[in-house]
């Protein structure tokens, strides 16, 4: 009976994680598109010019994201892009309420301080550090984009008298498929047991194999590139040693059965051999 409950479990466990993949595939392309609109406004490269729509789109960027982690039951990270904040806020923002935005958008792309970095700089080129100099001014780089982004939204934002920018938010809302009543629905759905936390391998394996496949075009900037990296992701040595390996003087390897056979198993135990002397009789017999 506990079999037949376990064997229950594991196929109900089996089945949700494909109704997961299930729903996840018809995002999936969403996903890879507003991924990588995120990674640009939150400083991997400078955009021109940032509008309101921009705006609402980075809060559907971070939805779709949290989407993905849900369905895909990544473990400590569901929550980190706070999908379910982002659908409240548009569904505000389309009420009017302005405020809640701003500072949103103000702790997601304005939480870090250069300060402290530009310091590491100097002190990196001064000791002639200069792969270390060069990665962290390229960090400096995409904090300041992130800043500009910033501001550009913020100005487009305040640009606009109320009842035209609610007019510009609604617009943009219903173009990301974000209206009012389906706000409600993607709420409801996100407290569904699809986007409930249950792990499973199918779903670790496509996670890893997607995100292997993003990687790739993320980290496809110069300074990403092999020669421009720090000695900390500098290339491997092969043949790497085994992990945590420590050498123990006087060390038998005991593959017999004759010693490692700790649960005493007579299945495991060799079969006993027979020694016959032979005698020979009379009879001319062999007598054991």
């Amino acid at each position: 009976m506990a079999n037949m409950d376990a064997l229950g479990t594991t196929d109900r466990r089996r089945q949700l994680a494909l109704a997961k993949l299930a729903a996840f595939e018809h995002i999936e392309a969403e996903f890879l598109r507003n991924f990588r609109f995120m990674e640009i406004l939150q400083g991997q490269q400078r955009l021109p010019v940032c509008t309101v729509a921009d705006s609402v789109r980075f809060l559907h960027a971070l939805w779709i994201c949290e989407c993905k982690d849900r369905l895909l039951s990544i473990p400590q990270s569901m929550g980190r892009y706070e999908g379910k904040r982002c659908l409240e806020l548009m569904r505000s923002w389309q009420e009017g309420d302005t405020g809640a935005v701003v500072g949103f958008l103000q702790r997601k792309l304005d939480n870090l301080s250069t300060t402290e970095l530009t310091t590491q700089i100097h002190e990196a080129r001064a000791v002639g550090n200069e792969a270390l100099a060069d990665r962290l001014d390229h960090g400096r780089g995409v904090m300041v984009n992130r800043g500009f982004h910033l501001i550009q939204i913020l100005d487009a934002i305040f640009a606009f008298p109320e009842p035209l920018l609610r007019d510009q938010v609604g617009l943009a809302c219903r173009e990301f498929g974000h209206a009012s009543e389906q706000i409600e629905t993607q709420l409801a759905e996100m407290d569904s047991l699809l986007y409930a936390y249950a792990p499973h391998p199918l779903l670790a394996r496509h996670n890893m194999l997607l995100m292997n496949e993003l990687g790739i075009s993320v980290t496809s900037s110069f300074a990403d590139q092999p020669g421009n990296r720090t000695p900390r992701v500098g290339a491997a040595i092969s043949p790497q040693p085994s992990y945590a390996e420590l050498t123990v003087l006087g060390e038998m390897t005991l593959i017999s059965t004759l010693r490692n056979n700790p649960g005493y198993s007579e299945s495991l135990s060799l079969p006993a051999v027979a020694y016959t002397a032979e005698v020979s009789g009379e009879s001319g017999e062999t007598v054991p």
